[in-house]
């Protein structure tokens, strides 16, 4: 399947119909992250990250289960799951 997010020079392209529910997808641009995901209900949630640290390392990522990880370090170390 191919990925349903693409950054381009314009804009990030979505293609919700190709995407698995609850399953997180990335992309970067302009030095932002772009996280995407489709919930149970079919609706489309995006959030944004701007963190030069963590834009970084997700950039140099080579797959999503890396940025999984990458994204999960972060909100540990942060204490956001509280």
């Amino acid at each position: 399947m191919d990925y349903p997010i693409v950054a381009e020079s314009e804009g990030v392209k979505i293609n919700p119909e190709k995407m698995e529910i609850d399953k997180l997808y990335h992309c970067v641009f302009k030095d932002k992250v772009l996280l995407f995901f489709k919930d149970q209900n079919d609706m489309l949630n995006c959030y944004e990250i701007d963190e030069k640290e963590l834009v970084d390392s997700i950039k140099q990522s080579v797959s999503p289960d890396e940025v999984e990880r990458i994204l999960q370090k972060f909100i540990e170390k942060e204490n956001l799951n509280h």
